[in-house]
């Protein structure tokens, strides 16, 4: 890890340095040293997001760990995020010093009854019908409503509008910090 300032966040700086490597060089970076400790031992759902000027570049995530650690998780999803999101083209190393990232490290799932049980700003939703699942991350620009926000989910697993589906909330841990 580089020193950017002591005051990187090494979730950030771990997305970044994916990014950045797979980028540049088409291999995916190793864990490092010197992460804390948490990173290497626990286990967790990981989103990353990545931004140029202010718009969606990508974001690809997991609702479950599938890697043996939240570095692994991080450094899978920020090399998904950059190059495989099906919305966009695979960033160009051009673009690298444009971008902001974001890792939100998600926590349990928690299924609940109704729509009154969620908060926008405070938890993420999945909804799942069938084997059609959607997930929204929670407290995103522009969606500052429960209905908003379940109706992006559904949207997002290609479930209709008044379709009944069930209902589970999860908060995060979100790392942000604009340039990446």
């Amino acid at each position: 890890m580089d020193n950017r300032g002591k005051q990187e966040d090494a979730y950030i700086e771990l997305a970044r340095q994916a990014v950045e490597a797979y980028v540049r060089t088409g291999k995916k970076l190793e864990v490092p040293k010197g992460l804390p400790e948490e990173m290497y031992r626990e286990r967790a759902g990981v989103f990353v997001s990545i931004k140029e000027e202010g718009q969606l570049r990508g974001c690809i995530g997991t609702i479950q760990a599938v890697q043996p650690s939240i570095a692994e998780e991080i450094i899978r999803n920020a090399i998904s995020a950059s190059t495989e999101d099906p919305r966009f083209q695979p960033i160009q190393a051009k673009e690298l010093d444009k971008l902001a990232i974001s890792v939100d490290v998600l926590g349990s799932m928690e299924e609940i009854d109704s729509p009154g049980q969620l908060d926008a700003k405070r938890y993420g939703v999945v909804v799942t019908k069938g084997r059609r699942r959607g997930l929204l991350l929670p407290n995103l620009e522009g969606v500052d409503t429960v209905e908003e926000q379940i109706a992006i989910a559904k949207q997002k697993a290609g479930i209709g509008y008044g379709e009944e589906v069930r209902l589970e909330r999860f908060e995060v841990v979100r790392h942000e910090r604009e340039g990446l």
